[in-house]
């Protein structure tokens, strides 16, 4: 397999504060990886380095065959697919939904001068109703509720068919349905094949798509533990990621967490 995410000794400091702490850490194609820690782990530094967002104090990044320090980024930035709350709060509040989908080819953010040909307005209404907001194409983003703008997020992140998708909590702030709805389109997703290798974010077991094959730990920027979601998704991997004596269940493909009480 390719590696599509190489991090060796990644370590991110800003003042007295070390962000990351010597991650090493490898995705390859065909993986979907979920990252697990509690608040202040980690994981959206992390995240903001697989993006080209974010250079390491120390260490090296090398992302989809190119090493950061070395690369025209944003040349390398066409090739990753991004869904976070920060890339959200970006995208203009005025533009129509369909927009915002398909600028994602020219890796803008709002209509300027751009044209976009036939294919590209249909690719962009395909994801919009791969992830059942096909409906909302005429809409303003601004007008969505927090489970549409994630879902408009996603399929502008898989706009320009990338090699790399990464997704950063893509389930907070839903409700119950919301949620469940979502993962099961994830699953979706981690079922195809062809799609790109993927990077999952979160803070809940339950969020955990079917179809994840490894997951990464992370508590105070160290790495806990990382492999196979089977052998390393564990009660006492987990315990040690968030400080809790806790009891993991498995339903199928997902998966619940909860406190032991004493």
């Amino acid at each position: 397999m390719t590696d599509v995410l190489r991090l060796s000794g990644v370590s991110v400091v800003r003042g007295d504060s070390r962000l990351l702490d010597e991650v090493s850490w490898t995705v390859s194609e065909g993986e979907r990886w979920v990252v697990l820690g509690p608040n202040g782990a980690g994981k959206t530094t992390l995240l903001q380095i697989a993006a080209t967002l974010l250079h390491p104090t120390r260490g090296s990044a090398e992302i989809l065959g190119e090493r950061l320090g070395a690369v025209d980024v944003f040349e390398l930035r066409p090739r990753i697919g991004l869904a976070s709350a920060a890339l959200a709060e970006r995208l203009p509040a005025g533009e129509r939904v369909a927009d915002v989908v398909v600028t994602a080819s020219y890796a803008v953010l709002g209509r300027w001068q751009e044209r976009y040909d036939a294919l590209d307005h249909d690719r962009a209404h395909e994801l919009l109703d791969a992830f059942g907001v096909a409906e909302l194409g005429e809409r303003r983003f601004g007008t969505l509720s927090e489970g549409e703008r994630k879902r408009v997020q996603i399929a502008r992140a898989l706009m320009t068919d990338p090699e790399l998708m990464l997704l950063d909590e893509p389930a907070a702030g839903l409700d119950l349905g919301g949620r469940e709805d979502l993962v099961r389109r994830l699953g979706r997703l981690a079922a195809d094949r062809l799609a790109p290798a993927l990077v999952l974010v979160t803070h809940h077991v339950e969020e955990i798509p079917p179809g994840f094959t490894h997951v990464l730990m992370l508590r105070s920027g160290r790495v806990v533990t990382a492999g196979e979601i089977r052998a390393t998704l564990t009660a006492q991997a987990l315990a040690d990621t968030f400080g809790v004596p806790l009891i993991l269940q498995r339903h199928g493909q997902r998966w619940s967490a909860r406190a032991i009480l004493r």
